[in-house]
């Protein structure tokens, strides 16, 4: 059977299942849903008909582009040998990832987290544990499947299947707690999250770092042509992988599903604490914005001091007594990365500059639906044929320093260079129903809008 062909019948047999089960969601969606059966119990076919076969090395008529990510790929799955699913963990366990992956998950609002722990007796401590051990094992198994159908070969490098490894034995913690029945059972059980939010502290870089590898293998195997090969929107002549919708599609969804589950975690491991005045778990339900973006700055200028030795002026406008409930954390990632990146750009353009710097400045607005947040600079801007990059992972302007990162990294070290920050505010803007919208003008500078839904009765957009 020819290539095409193969992934013609693949597509179709993905329709029929995901019609009726609605496995995986995405663009590459269809392949997913359909081999995960396949890919989970490792019984692809490897001779020269098979599908996987035909993707790893495509007859003469694909050539071009997809024969050299099929190399790349087939490369990386013959380094990893052995490291398949089914080659690491028992049968049971991968059948009951496979019969979760199929079940549906349950999305909750800030307003249903703040509602259910505004008095955390023991009751609603054991209805909480009760329902994350029946809810984390779906969001587990869901991610386990995605990342064994990840395109490029991307499923095959060695930092995704750390990552894919490090979910599955936390899936296998959850499914084998019994029953919670009592307040010692669910002691234990939080316990046990502990240890599942620790093990997983590392997963934003490691996946980081597996792209990075992937976006530097294609471009080594870019064909020699004198014409670009185009494929799906992509092109061998720029060899940016943020022209390939397939990876960010999967970035999107798993940094969504991740800030899910750890804000699930967070939330119940945070109710056991002393109880803090103003506070529901990790949310706080008089948020300070302005006081936020006040720490966020002071944290954003220290890391510019120590790259540039200066840093410029940050000014806030807004109203001091003005408050409303959001999780602080969130929101000072979302700012920490606006300002960090207005402040490297203002420093950048007046680096050999004898006018002193502009401020960066910060002004927040209060609506009866959002809360909305405007970080604006004057560095330059951002060309209007870029800006839909900035939204991709791993484009920076900046020298990337993951491969510099060792595997106990956890978080940035450097000013700039990592690619994620600005796609991961987004979705955390997202997951409370807010968003992120950035507007530039070419040569003098960029307006970057933070739009958080003050009302909390969004549900989390599982992906």
């Amino acid at each position: 059977m020819s290539s095409w062909r193969a992934r013609s019948a693949l597509a179709r047999a993905a329709a029929r299942v995901t019609s009726n089960k609605q496995v995986t969601r995405g663009l590459y969606a269809a392949d997913a849903s359909a081999a995960t059966t396949v890919a989970l119990h490792g019984r692809v076919n490897q001779n020269a008909s098979g599908t996987e076969e035909r993707r790893a090395s495509p007859s003469g008529s694909t050539g071009g582009v997809d024969a050299a990510i099929g190399r790349g790929a087939s490369a990386s799955t013959n380094s990893t040998k052995g490291r398949k699913l089914i080659d690491t963990f028992p049968k049971d366990v991968v059948d009951d990832i496979y019969r979760g992956s199929f079940r549906s998950q349950t999305g909750v609002s800030l307003k249903y987290m703040m509602d259910f722990g505004a008095q955390p007796i023991h009751r609603q401590m054991m209805v909480s544990a009760q329902f994350l051990r029946n809810e984390l094992p779906v969001r587990l198994a869901h991610r386990v499947a995605e990342l064994e159908n990840l395109p490029f070969g991307l499923s095959d490098m060695s930092q995704v299947l750390d990552v894919r490894d490090w979910y599955v034995e936390s899936f296998r913690e959850l499914r084998s707690f019994p029953e919670i029945e009592s307040m010692e059972d669910e002691e234990k059980f939080t316990n046990m999250l502990k240890r599942v939010m620790l093990r997983h502290e590392n997963v934003v870089p490691m996946i980081a770092r597996a792209v990075l590898e992937l976006k530097d293998r294609l471009s080594k195997e870019k064909p020699r042509e004198s014409k670009p090969q185009i494929r799906r929107g992509g092109t061998y002549a720029t060899m940016d992988l943020n022209e390939f919708p397939e990876v960010h599609q999967f970035l999107d969804g798993f940094y969504m599903s991740r800030i899910g589950i750890r804000m699930l975690i967070g939330q119940h491991i945070a109710l056991h604490e002393p109880a803090k005045d103003g506070y529901i778990g990790m949310i706080c339900t008089k948020l300070s914005p302005l006081e936020v973006a006040r720490d966020a700055s002071a944290d954003a200028r220290a890391i510019c001091m120590r790259e540039y030795g200066d840093a410029p002026e940050v000014e806030l406008f807004g109203e001091e007594d003005f408050t409303f409930a959001y999780v602080p954390g969130h929101l000072h990632q979302m700012l920490f990365e606006l300002i960090k990146n207005s402040l490297r750009a203002v420093s950048d353009k007046y680096a050999d500059s004898d006018k002193t710097p502009p401020p960066i400045r910060i002004i927040i607005a209060e609506g009866a639906e959002d809360v909305t947040i405007k970080v604006t600079d004057e560095g330059g801007g951002i060309r209007r044929s870029g800006l839909e990059k900035i939204w991709t992972y791993l484009y920076s302007t900046a020298q990337s320093p993951l491969k510099d990162m060792d595997d106990d990294s956890s978080g940035p070290t450097v000013l700039a260079g990592y690619g994620y920050g600005l796609p991961l505010s987004r979705l955390y803007a997202r997951y409370f129903g807010g968003d992120l919208q950035v507007i530039s003008m070419e040569n003098y500078g960029t307006d970057a809008y933070l739009h958080l839904n003050r009302l909390g009765n969004m549900a989390e957009p599982l992906p």
